[in-house]
């Protein structure tokens, strides 16, 4: 005999999965919305973001020589180009909380109360790992090599190449000044341990390095002013780790001893 209820758990299954589907498109639109209204704020501004951002250069540029455009479209699209990512990273702090608000009914409560600090910060280090690439990396970056050229070559950097350039090492930083963040999700998920990662820390200077080359323009300056701080934020996370792990630890300690407190009330009670 055919059971009429047979295909009911099969229903029961695919609700939910479509139900997460239309709420995650429901965020995703609010996003796009956001960075949307974000981008026609900025627009009018565009030209005045730019030369903003080019500051360091510019400032830095031998009298009579200027930024050029060397393609015909580039004047508009430099500065829309900007201004679009620029809209991007300022509706970060909404989209992670989309993220947040998709992910965080499937957490556990003590997964829930390291999470919300943990976006807090991420946040604050994307933007910190861009500020720093702002005033202390373009100004000595921009400052050597304005003052190594020839001098019968004049400096005058074509604006789309330019925003390539900085878009690049925005993005590396802000990735970078993340490690703190990365490391401490290594560790509290027991990927690793402590010590693990001590032991293992001259390996890690030298994929500083490598990675420094990578992510940047091949130039000895700008990898090492990103490998030294990414050595320094992995040696934060560290740090983090053993904090957090000592908290987490105590916690625990307090909630076996509540649990062993309510057994023996209860035993007496008995």
């Amino acid at each position: 005999m055919i059971d009429p209820n047979h295909d009911l758990p099969e229903q029961d299954q695919e609700q939910p999965f479509i139900s997460h589907l239309v709420e995650l498109r429901t965020r995703m639109m609010r996003a796009l919305l956001v960075i949307l209204v974000l981008f026609l704020g900025l627009f009018y501004f565009a030209n005045d973001l730019y030369s903003m951002l080019s500051e360091p250069l510019t400032a830095l540029l031998p009298e009579g020589t200027s930024m050029i455009a060397t393609d015909v479209t580039s004047p508009f699209f430099a500065p829309f180009k900007l201004t679009l990512v620029a809209s991007i990273f300022l509706a970060m702090p909404f989209i992670l909380h989309q993220i947040w608000g998709f992910i965080a009914p499937g957490l556990y409560k003590h997964e829930k109360k390291l999470a919300i600090p943990l976006l807090a910060s991420s946040i604050f280090l994307f933007y910190s790992g861009m500020a720093f690439a702002y005033f202390v990396v373009f100004p000595i970056i921009f400052g050597f090599f304005t003052s190594v050229g020839p001098e019968n070559v004049a400096v005058m950097t074509d604006i789309s190449s330019y925003l390539n350039f900085v878009l690049k090492l925005f993005f590396a930083f802000g990735v970078v000044f993340e490690i703190p963040i990365a490391t401490l999700l290594i560790v509290w998920s027991g990927m690793t341990d402590v010590q693990s990662l001590r032991a293992k820390r001259a390996y890690v200077i030298v994929g500083c390095f490598v990675m420094g080359m990578l992510l940047t323009p091949p130039d000895v300056i700008s990898q090492t002013l990103l490998a030294f701080p990414m050595w320094l934020l992995f040696e934060l996370g560290i740090v983090l780790a053993v904090i957090v792990g000592k908290r987490e630890k105590g916690e625990e300690e307090g909630d076996e001893f509540e649990e062993a407190m309510q057994e023996e009330d209860e035993n007496k009670n008995a």
